[in-house]
């Protein structure tokens, strides 16, 4: 999901990658709307980091009261080159796709979009939702060899936990402590929520291949000596073996990790490839009706595209820098 209001979530300007790479940067989210009734806190792309690994998009939403209201109605829209990662934390929302799903997920269950060459979905909240809505999606970039497959849909209503001294972990994405996820992913990567049970410190292991980000979902926490609270997002470099946590009783965060994915990419509204003429193919073929299928049970306008933009697009690397 991503919002016709900002329709280019991966152009960003870059100073430059510095001679020396931080071992932790600290970036704060900014809100944009999402259809017309969501606004969503977005933590990637961010002008100094552009992805985690393969992460290329995180969106957090919530904690929203959303009693007498539709909540989340976001109409049938395109993907390309990702896959979609849906993690509820409150409330309901009702996939449906051109492939012909329609899926409900629910708090503990994920929801894994792969759109391959071409996609459309739509998100909305049922009409008898529950009153709070809350949650993330995030983007995962395919590989080259991956993302002009078939597309597909993955929904996993048991998703393995791990509990621990002080904390309780699920495995959303990857592996954690032996312990695989279901979910199907096409480069190495790790996401897991980490939920804390006592006040005190918490020690993670890392895997010093990757490059890993952290947010908090509800409550604070000290990471890696910083403090966090929901809105911003922490990126950890490559070489580290352990993350430090300290927090309060019911904290919950969430752990990104992958290796560094250095393929350079184009992301363009809700499409990520590798030139401009792909994304003007892709805008053109859905304006067209072509491609993308028609999403199942879903009778509402398609969301129209916006107008591309005057520039050329252009490659970008993992920090946002121009290639080529």
């Amino acid at each position: 999901m991503t919002s016709a209001a900002e329709p280019m979530p991966g152009h960003i300007e870059s100073p430059g990658v510095p001679a020396a790479e931080p071992t932790s940067v600290l970036l704060a989210g900014h809100d944009v709307p999402l259809g017309r009734y969501t606004t969503v806190r977005r933590l990637l792309p961010h002008r100094q980091r552009r992805m985690i690994g393969a992460w290329c998009f995180v969106d957090h939403f919530g904690p929203d009261d959303v009693t007498g209201l539709p909540g989340m109605q976001v109409p049938p829209h395109p993907h390309t080159g990702l896959q979609t990662v849906t993690w509820l934390l409150d409330g309901e929302i009702l996939h449906r796709d051109s492939l012909g799903n329609s899926q409900p997920i629910r708090p503990g269950q994920l929801n894994v979009m792969t759109s391959g060459r071409g996609i459309a979905h739509s998100e909305q909240s049922p009409s008898d939702h529950p009153p709070l809505m809350h949650g993330l999606q995030l983007w995962v970039a395919l590989p080259d060899e991956a993302r002009h497959g078939r597309p597909g849909f993955a929904h996993h209503a048991d998703i393995p936990v791990l509990p621990g001294s002080g904390m309780k972990v699920t495995v959303l994405v990857g592996e954690f402590d032996g312990v695989r996820s279901p979910a199907v992913v096409h480069t190495p990567l790790l996401g897991v929520q980490i939920e804390l049970s006592t006040d005190g410190v918490t020690r993670v292991p890392l895997d010093a291949a990757f490059e890993h980000g952290v947010l908090v979902l509800s409550g604070a926490a000290e990471v890696a000596d910083v403090t966090l609270k929901p809105g911003s997002f922490l990126y950890l470099a490559p070489g580290q073996r352990e993350l430090t946590i300290r927090g309060g009783a019911e904290s919950r965060l969430v752990l990104l990790g992958g290796e560094p994915f250095n393929e350079p990419l184009v992301m363009w509204w809700n499409f990520v490839g590798r030139s401009h003429e792909e994304i003007v193919e892709a805008r053109e073929d859905w304006m067209a009706g072509r491609r993308f299928g028609t999403v199942a049970q879903d009778d509402a306008p398609p969301l129209p595209a916006p107008t591309m933009p005057a520039v050329r697009l252009k490659a970008r690397d993992r920090y946002g820098r121009l290639v080529g």
